[in-house]
Parts: structure tokens; sequence; C-alpha cells
């Protein structure tokens, strides 16, 4: 229905003209000599006071870009999750559709293009209407703008309390405010400027503020494609987004749109025809659930998560946690991270599938870097970010440490015994020490007492001790009987002979063990209120074979060392930060430094390649086909407990930690005579299940990185040819022999439990 003009207000004729030109005269003295102020009731000179109130008022607005969403990105661009207080895309005005213009200039103020940002013949008709019973607002697009922007600055200063709203809480003092800076505003931005700045700061839902995020919201569509019934039903909502919701009050919705429509018809932005169609156009949604957080990341949670608190935990962000938090969820940044996407759905369907329905809650979780870069490339783990009825649910990440080096929280559930993925800097001090791959040792010695001559040039003292004749200690053991014998370093590494490490160990400085430890960057054990990141002590006996507890990140970074030539690159996640207006922000870089010598890497990796041709993990080698495969490096680790068990490889462009065990009882649950996913296994070792999930993962994932061959060590590290020993492997996996039981009590007076981990 057309709306008809009263011809008393008509200006078109001259009893109109005369009563605007009186109206509009009262109006404009009302609002300069300040009648509306209260003190000019009892004041004489209210006039001139009015005036100066009006003159001291603030004449520049200061219109800081709006909050908007933060976007986390995946390394080829495609997003991860949004982040945000308020769902907000800012868009260009030339990127909204005319529609959405036309109709919210209709409905809102008609004359927008007219007046210089306060209406008074709006607020004349206003007041007359109201004085009638119908109460009508008279804001302009440009002074509800103001209003905005001010809110918008309020929130983003963390001041809620002070915002003001139309109706509930806004004064006189505020309105004469907001008309001065209305006026002021008119004389700095464009119309077009103002009406784009207004669209993309407008509240129409809590999930959708701005034109871009609403369209989305109610229609799953863009400003720019917006329908002239879509644009007309949003240009509605403006007014009460509650009371004319399509989705709660779809009828309310409708009369609201169509009257919209009428307005539009009324001032001939749309024909007659446009009308009739768009009214007979039910309101029908389309709703895109608006999900922010990396709860509801469309990949890898837990690295979005990661990510986040990374930022969160940056000074380069803000001051403190409140600044840091409104950069991050206010400031529409980009995050562009390193995370490969193919990379991560292989490990996320790896780790989902390693303990199938695990109605018992064990854990799994492959996490990988590139060597030459530190770029994290996945971060997976076999649980629900979100509570899901019959998942195993967890919002701490199984693959970081609790706290940063700083002592910040990163959600990280702090690692888990490593085992014999310890053994392999132990034999790099050996080489380190211009000893040869192929030497012999006494891997009989089962006893180290007390009083054992340890080479220890360190501060720290040797702690711990392995002899049965001490009450509470015993001696070490491996797997079988029949490795108590001679061998070469090699295959005691390639067959994980907890004897053979000690030998080892005996002929080095363990000093040296634990400057390589250092240097590339192994850290774990509980926080401490001196050291959130503490060293793995290899002064300690026990931490020789993996009694302590470190990350599968720190780990997975570790190994890379030996694939990068000896170089240690620090793990990143984060590669570029803009804000909204396409600033660079501080991000991370590569940073790398000398850690192992160059042939001391190459000789770990020449071994730790035999522990996949015919050591502990040659079932799990990895394969492109059934009949090819490709180099790969790599070390089998389980705990006393058999709860907790690993696979660290590497082939020349990726490191990986594969990762299975028991995350919520500091690996105290026993991983024995249980059925995981179908199997029964009398006790799982690192080959089992960890082991199958390393191989799968590289199998599909290394290719695209690099298999190129490792470099060879240098022949005086071999020692001549080197001896390839078949080892006693078992013929699968299913039929694995169990370990002897393992220690329920220390083997010295090192707190920590002793790990007696045997062959994997």
């Amino acid at each position: 229905m057309v709306t008809r003009k009263n011809p008393i207000f008509d200006t078109a004729t001259t009893l109109g003209k005369i009563l605007v030109f009186l109206g509009v005269s009262a109006i404009c003295g009302v609002l300069v000599a300040g009648l509306l102020v209260p003190a000019a009731a009892v004041s004489g000179s209210a006039a001139s006071g009015s005036i100066e109130f009006f003159d001291t008022l603030p004449a520049e607005l200061q219109v800081d870009p709006p909050s908007q969403s933060t976007k986390i990105l995946a390394a080829d661009g495609s997003l991860i999750a949004n982040l945000y207080e308020e769902n907000r895309t800012k868009v260009a005005l030339d990127q909204i559709s005319p529609f959405m213009k036309d109709a919210v200039i209709a409905v809102e103020d008609s004359r927008f293009t007219e007046h210089g940002g306060v209406d008074t013949t709006g607020i004349l008709r206003a007041l007359v209407s109201t004085a009638r019973g119908n109460k009508q607002g008279a804001s302009t697009i440009t002074q509800q703008y103001v209003n905005n922007v001010l809110n918008s600055n309020l929130a983003a200063a963390g001041k809620d309390e002070d915002i003001k709203l139309n109706g509930v809480n806004k004064g006189v003092g505020d309105k004469l405010r907001e008309m001065k800076l209305a006026i002021a505003l008119e004389k700095e931005f464009s119309k077009d400027q103002i009406l784009e700045g207004y669209l993309n700061i407008v509240f129409f839902n809590r999930d959708a503020y701005g034109i871009e995020a609403a369209s989305k919201f109610f229609f799953s569509t863009t400003a720019k494609d917006l329908t002239l019934p879509q644009a007309a039903l949003l240009a509605g909502l403006v007014n009460s987004p509650s009371a004319f919701d399509p989705i709660n009050n779809p009828e309310n919705a409708q009369q609201r749109r169509d009257l919209v429509l009428s307005l539009m018809l009324d001032q001939q932005k749309i024909t007659q025809a446009d009308y009739d169609a768009a009214v007979a156009t039910p309101v029908e949604t389309k709703v895109t659930p608006s999900r922010q957080g990396c709860a509801y990341a469309t990949t890898a949670p837990y690295f979005c998560d990661y990510v986040l608190h990374l930022l969160l935990n940056n000074p380069a962000y803000g001051a403190d946690l409140e600044e840091r938090t409104n950069a991050v969820f206010r400031g529409g940044l980009t995050i562009t991270t390193t995370l490969d996407v193919n990379a991560q759905n292989v490990a996320q369907a790896e780790s989902d599938a390693a303990a199938g329905a695990n109605p018992d809650n064990w854990g799994a979780s492959i996490v990988s870097v590139q060597p030459n870069s530190g770029k994290i490339l996945n971060m997976a783990q076999n649980t629900s970010f979100l509570p899901v009825e019959g998942k195993f649910n967890q919002t701490q990440n199984f693959n970081v440490d609790k706290l940063d080096k700083d002592g910040n929280d990163l959600n990280g559930l702090g690692g888990f015994q490593p085992g014999s993925t310890m053994k392999p800097f132990t034999f790099a001090q050996w080489l380190n020490e211009g000893k040869t791959i192929n030497a012999n040792i006494n891997a009989s010695v089962r006893r180290y007492p007390q009083n054992f001559p340890w080479k220890n040039t360190c501060p720290e003292p040797t702690v711990g001790w392995y002899d049965a004749r001490v009450s509470g200690s015993f001696d070490l053991q491996n797997s079988d009987e029949g490795y108590y014998r001679n061998m070469t370093v090699l295959y005691g590494l390639m067959n994980s002979i907890n004897t053979a490490t000690f030998a080892s160990a005996a002929q080095v400085d363990l000093c040296g063990i634990q400057k390589i430890v250092d240097a590339v960057g192994i850290h774990g054990g509980l926080p401490t209120a001196e050291d959130p990141n503490p060293k793995v002590k290899m002064t300690t006996l026990a931490n020789l074979i993996g009694s302590t507890q470190t990350a599968p990140l720190t780990m997975a970074s570790a190994f890379a060392t030996f694939a990068n030539d000896g170089k240690y690159c620090e793990p990143i996640a984060i590669t570029s930060v803009t804000d909204q207006t396409g600033a660079q922000l501080p991000a991370q870089s590569t940073s790398c430094r000398d850690a192992v010598k160059p042939e001391v890497a190459r000789g770990v990796a020449y071994a730790m390649q035999e522990v996949l041709n015919g050591g502990s993990g040659s079932l799990i080698q990895p394969r492109l086909s059934t009949k090819t495969n490709f180099p790969v490096a790599a070390k089998t680790g389980t705990n006393d407990s058999n709860g907790s068990t690993w696979v660290v490889g590497y082939t020349t462009g990726v490191s990986t930690a594969a990762w299975f065990g028991d995350p919520l009882a500091d690996q105290l649950r026993p991983g024995r005579n249980l059925t995981i996913n179908g199997k029964f296994y009398k006790a799982i070792d690192g080959y089992m299940i960890a082991g199958p999930m390393f191989s799968k993962y590289m199998a599909q994932v290394a290719p695209a990185y690099g298999t190129n061959p490792f470099t060879a060590p240098p022949s005086n590290m071999l020692n001549g040819t080197p001896a390839r020993t078949t080892p006693n492997t078992p013929s699968s996996p299913a039929t694995a022999p169990a370990p002897a039981p393992a220690p329920t009590t220390a083997p010295s007076a090192d707190p920590a439990p002793g790990n007696s981990e045997k062959k994997d």
C-alpha cells in the first residue's frame, strides 16, 4: 500500500511550507537554545547557557574500524576458524546490493541525501506524531552511525556498562552530543562513506553484525547478492532485531518487510511490479549458523587452539591479556598458519582409526614438522573438542606443552613418557665422541650400582642406580633373555636394547648427552615456578630410556634435527598476520641453529633407517606400494606400563611423532591384556598401534615433501662394512610376546620411576 502525504505537512503546499518553516525554526531554537536541557526551565539565561553547552560538546568522532571477525587460515588460504566478539565482515559499498541501500534509506532516513546530519523536518514530524500518541524516532542514518561508533568504541575498550541505547539510557545531553557529532561527521565524510560505515556496523542479530554477516546468517548469501525481498526484510530488522526476527517471529518480519517495500514504492525506488512480486514472496530463511572459535574449526581444532594461545600469549598484540583478547577477537585479523590441510586430514583419519569406537578412552595423536623450517604441518588427535555422545571428549591438546617458555598457558596435556625414543640421543653422543657405529659393546651388564664410575662433566650429579642387591631397586631388564650379550652399538639401537643403551652411556660423558638433548629442544617434566619448560636431566639414569614426560611436538622437532643435517629449527605455526587495513603484524619466522654435527646427524639417520629395515620397526616400514618404499628413519618407544607408546621418525622432508596410550592417568593404566579396535593385545608396544599410524601417515604425506636418500655418514664412522643382523622380531603385532612385568618401584633415589622398556 502506498503511503499518502498529509497536505498539512506536504512541503509542496504554501501552508505546509509555512508550518515547516515555523516548526524547523522552533526545533532549531530548542536545539541551540537548549530548551531540552533541564536547566533551562529554572534559569533566566537558559538560551545563552544552552548555546555554551552545545558549543562545548565534542565535534570530532573517533571513527575506529568496527569490531570484525578474525580468520585463522591454513597454509593454502582455506578457512580453519572464525574468532569474534561480534561476527562482522566489512564490505565496500559497491559490494552491497542496491536493493539494500535503497531499502535502509527508505525506512530509516528517507531524506538521507538531503540533510546535513540532523533532519529538522524529521524531528518536527516525529514530535507531532509523538504528540498524537504514536511514538516515532527522528534519528538520521548519520546519527545512528554516530551512536553505533560510540558504542563500538566503548565495547572495544571493555566499557560495556557505558553503552547508550536509544530509549533506554540515553539522555538529552547524549542526544545533543550525537547531533553535533553527526553534523561534524557529514562535513568530513561523503554520504556514500557514511552509508557504507552504517551498513557495516549496524546490529542485525547476536550472530550477525553488519550486512555481510547478516546476509550469510539469514540467507546463506552475500550482501552483493541480496534480492529485493531479502534486502527489505533486513532493512526492517534494524529497528528491532528481536521483534522482527524472521526465524522466531516470521509474521512480524513479513509485516515489517512489506512496510519497507511500500516505502520504497512510495519513494519511487522500485516499480509497482517489483513491489507486487516482492510482497508475494514468502519469508523464507536459509540460515548458516555462525559458529565461532576453535571448537567449531572446519579442521584441526587443537592446532587452531594452539595458534590462539600463541597469539594471546604474545605481548606484541597487547600489554595484557585483555588487550590481546580484544586485538584477536575484535581486530579483524587474518592469520595464515603453517597447516597443510591434506596432511591434517590424513593424520586425523589415522589417529581416529587407531582405537576405533574407543569406549575406554585411549588416546592417539600425530604431529609433524618440516625439518628445514620448523613449520608445523598437522596436529591431530582422536578426540572431540566439543562434547559428543559416544566420543572421547577432550579440550586439552595431546601434542603440546602445558606452558610456553614464559609460563603462559598453552592448553596442552604436557607430554608423555617417551620410552626408547630417547635412546638415539645417547647414540648421537657416542658418535659425537668419535666412536663408530659398528663398535662392539657388552650388553650383558645389567647391574649399575651406586658407586658406578659414570663420566659426568656437568655440575648436576648423576642420579640413580640399577642394583637388585639394594632394597627397592632391581637390575636393568630387556624384553628377551637372548639380548644379554655382546653386540654392536648399531644392533643395540636397532632392536631397542636397554642394556645396550646403558653400555654405550657408560663409555661417554653423560653431560655430552645432556648438551645434545638441550640443543635439539627437548624439555619436559612438570613445570615449576622457576622453569615452566624444565630440562630433561640426562644425568638422571632413568631418563636415558625415557622415564620423564615430553610432548609429541617436542619429539617431532628434536628428530627433525637429524633430518636437517644437525640444524634444529624451532617449531612455528603462524607465518603471517595482517589487520583489517592490510598492515602486517608480528608473526613467527623460521629460526634454526646448529645443534648436532652434520656427520653425527647422518650417522643417526643411518642407524634409525636400520630400525625399520630390520630392527624393532621392521613391520612398520612405510611403503608407497607393496613393492617399493622410501628412505625413512625412525625409533619406536614404550614406557614401563605399556601405557604410552610411540614411533618418532622422519624423511628428508617431514618429521613425525605418532603416539598412542593413556592420556588421562599419567600413563599409569597398564597397556596389557586389553582389546583395542577389536584386536586383543597381551601388551601394546610402539610398533603395534602407534607404528601403523606413523607408517600409513608417512606413506601418504611424506612424498609431497621429498623422500630423497639421506646423506651417508663418513666411512670412518661406519668402521668398515656395517654388520646388519636380523633381530628376533615377532611375526606380527598380534602375536608379539608379552614383556616381563614392569617393576613397580623406582630403581634408584630418583623420584621419577625408572623406565624399564625392553625391546619394542
